[in-house]
C-alpha cells in the first residue's frame, strides 16, 4: 500500500527536511508541500490525500483549526516545536504527534502507524451471506479476509486489542471506553465512536445506541430492551431498535 501525503509547514527548512524524509520512505508518495494551510486548501479539495504532516503554529490559519476542516478520509500527523499541543492533537483524533527537531527514525515510526491504520481500515471484511447460486462449473469461491485485531491509541501508545475479547464500546464525548473480557477496567482512548465503528467489522459489531457498540456474539441476556453484560445494562435506543429487532428475529425460535 502507498499513502498519498502532503506537508504543510511555514518554515522552509522544516518543509525541506520533511520532504527529504518522505522521498526516502517507500510507502509514501508526496503530492505537494505548502508554506501554509490556506495555500494548501484548494489543492486538498481536488487531490486525494491520505495523510498530512501538519505544523500547528502557522500564521493565518493554525494547524489545529485546519485539521477540523479536513474530511475523515484524510488523517493527520502533527509536527511542531511546542509540546503543549500534545493533548489538543488527540482531541482532533490525530494519528501521531512529532516534536521538532524530528529525526528520521521518529518520522518513520509515525508514518508506519499511519500505514497500519489505513491497512486496517481498507482491509475487506466478510460481508453478510447471500443466497447461494449454483455455478454451471463448480469452482472455489474466494473468502474475504476479516481482521482479528485493531490498534487503539491510549496514553500515547498504540495498543493491540483482539476483537474476540471485546464486549462493548461506550462513547463519552471525545473519548471511548473499550470493555473486554480479559481486563477488569476498560481501555480509554481519545477517539470518536464513528471512527471506531468504521474500524470494526459490521458483521460482528452493532451500534445499538449513540453511545454504545456491542459485539453481537457476546450478547447473553436481554432484559427489558437492555443488553446485560455483568452489572452493566446497555440501552437500545429508538434509532437502532429496528435493526436490532431484525438481528433478534434471525436468532430467535
Amino acid at each position: 500500500m502507498t499513502l498519498n501525503c502532503c506537508i504543510i509547514d511555514d518554515e522552509p527548512l522544516a518543509l525541506d527536511l520533511l520532504e527529504s524524509y518522505v522521498l526516502k520512505t517507500p510507502f509514501l508518495h508526496l503530492t505537494g508541500k505548502y508554506l501554509g494551510a490556506l495555500q494548501a486548501m484548494n489543492e486538498l479539495q481536488t487531490n486525494d490525500i491520505d495523510l498530512i504532516f501538519l505544523d500547528i503554529q502557522m500564521p493565518g490559519l493554525n494547524g489545529l483549526d485546519f485539521s477540523r476542516m479536513i474530511g475523515e478520509k484524510t488523517r493527520i500527523i502533527f509536527t511542531t516545536a511546542f509540546n503543549q499541543y500534545a493533548l489538543d492533537s488527540y482531541k482532533v483524533n490525530a494519528l501521531d504527534y512529532l516534536l521538532k527537531p524530528i529525526s528520521y527514525p521518529d518520522f518513520v515510526q509515525a508514518a508506519s502507524k499511519a500505514l497500519r491504520w489505513f491497512e486496517m481500515v481498507r482491509r475487506p471484511s466478510i460481508s453478510a451471506p447471500m443466497e447461494p447460486v449454483t455455478p454451471l462449473i463448480p469452482e472455489a469461491s474466494p473468502v474475504k479476509e476479516e481482521i482479528d485485531s485493531i490498534f487503539v491509541k491510549s496514553d500515547y501508545k498504540l495498543i493491540q486489542i483482539k476483537l474476540a475479547n471485546i464486549l462493548y464500546i461506550e462513547g463519552l464525548k471525545d473519548y471511548i471506553k473499550i470493555y473486554t473480557e480479559d481486563e477488569p477496567k476498560p481501555l480509554l482512548s481519545l477517539m470518536s465512536m464513528k471512527s471506531m465503528e468504521e474500524l470494526l467489522p459490521s458483521g460482528r459489531f452493532m451500534r445499538v445506541h449513540r453511545s454504545y457498540i456491542v459485539q453481537v456474539e457476546k450478547i447473553k441476556v436481554i432484559d427489558r430492551n437492555r443488553i446485560v453484560f455483568g452489572k452493566a445494562y446497555i440501552p437500545i435506543s429508538d434509532s437502532y431498535k429496528k435493526e436490532f429487532a431484525v438481528f433478534l428475529n434471525n436468532r430467535s425460535l
